[in-house]
């Protein structure tokens, strides 16, 4: 009988953490800190696409702005490395206003470096329920399900993900990475590569092509 290095439960956790690993490298969301590079995220078309889905006569202008204000202050501190000062802005912001996409976005990754994912996984939901087109708050939640094992969730997130944005290279490298973690190289291997035609050096994708059979 031949003798192993770790047993199945070990070996699978390991595969899980590596996972998890990879995907937040993919995605430039470390679990061990917090990414605040939104570039053009809370742009006018986004913020008026999220005022529409808000009910009616909820929440005044001055309100709006006000939280517009925390929610620009959060995410400063948090560039700072200052997060639970960004949190308490972040906080600050969802009070006057529940459906700033900014402070939701930017108070999930500070729980996701928390590791507090079901938290991060109910902001992202409500930041992509505002903006259903943008990728972000779809790969975010994803490396959050695939922190608890919820793979299937995952995939299900960066599938639509690449529908979104099929130019996205950091979509599809993920959706590579999760599919592998789901055992279907086929799927991992066909995401890695289009992430690689996307994005010639990304060698994360490069590495899974090679695991996956490229």
């Amino acid at each position: 009988m031949a003798v192993t290095d770790c047993n199945a439960f070990s070996c699978a956790m390991r595969f899980t953490a590596t996972s998890i690993a990879l995907l937040a490298i993919v995605v430039a969301l470390p679990l061990g800190g917090c990414s605040f590079d939104l570039g053009a995220w809370g742009s006018d078309k986004e913020k008026l696409q999220a005022l529409e889905q808000q009910p009616t006569g909820t929440i005044s202008g001055q309100s709006a702005r006000d939280a517009q204000g925390y929610a620009a202050r959060g995410q400063a501190l948090a560039k700072s490395g200052k997060t639970e000062e960004a949190l308490a802005e972040f906080d600050r912001a969802l009070t006057l206003d529940p459906y700033n996409v900014q402070a939701l976005y930017g108070r999930g990754l500070i729980y996701q470096a928390d590791k507090h994912h079901e938290w991060a996984i109910a902001d992202f939901t409500a930041a992509n329920g505002l903006t259903p087109q943008r990728v972000e708050p779809l790969l975010a939640r994803a490396t959050s399900y695939l922190a608890i094992d919820k793979a299937k969730e995952a995939a299900s997130d960066l599938d639509e993900a690449v529908q979104a944005d099929p130019g996205s290279a950091q979509a599809w490298s993920a959706r590579g990475v999760t599919y592998e973690r789901l055992g279907d190289k086929a799927k991992a291997f066909a995401s890695y590569g289009r992430a690689l035609a996307l994005r010639p050096r990304d060698e994360a994708a490069r590495s899974g092509l090679a695991r996956t059979g490229g």
